[in-house]
């Protein structure tokens, strides 16, 4: 029998990739039971209150994997978003990059991807972005502000559901 510990590169490659798939897909159905049972304010309310403190959370264990120290600015916050669940199921750039100032896209969302399938309207998620990407941020670098240039239920280009701005201001 087969455990982790004996899978191949690749193989563990794919074990994220489909780990990372079904952190999503739970969390898509824990808002999905919450909004049927008590409504969108309240699952958009509470999903907040959990990104608040996951996305805390995630950064950490980043850092931590990395060995990183808070404080890193611009580059250290670019490494550890290569390193979200998000990296192996999204598409995601940076668009602009310097010492103090980047803009990262998500060019490919299975969320907003999954709800145009199903024929829904794009989901309202940048109130959630600003709480998650903002604390992301933060955990790198408190000097670290964040700016959502674009996010449902903003319009947006046809190849970028959700861009930030992130800046360490003088």
């Amino acid at each position: 029998m087969k455990e982790v510990k004996d899978l191949s590169k690749d193989e563990l490659r794919d074990f994220l990739a489909d780990a990372s798939k079904n952190w999503l897909s739970h969390d898509g159905l824990w808002f999905r039971a919450v909004e049927d049972k008590f409504g969108i304010e309240a699952a958009m309310e509470l999903d907040r209150k959990a990104w608040e403190k996951f996305t805390v959370i995630e950064a950490k264990r980043i850092m931590k994997r990395l060995g990183m120290e808070p404080g890193g600015g611009i580059p250290a916050l670019v490494q550890a978003l290569k390193f979200r669940l998000y990296a192996y199921i999204n598409i995601q750039e940076v668009a602009e990059m310097s010492e103090t100032h980047c803009v990262f896209r998500m060019n490919s969302c299975r969320v907003q991807e999954a709800r145009q399938r199903q024929g829904l309207p794009d989901f309202p998620c940048k109130p959630i972005g600003i709480v998650e990407y903002s604390g992301f941020a933060r955990t790198i670098d408190p000097r670290i502000k964040t700016t959502c240039l674009t996010c449902p239920p903003d319009s947006h280009p046809s190849d970028v559901w959700c861009a930030w701005e992130f800046k360490i201001e003088s």
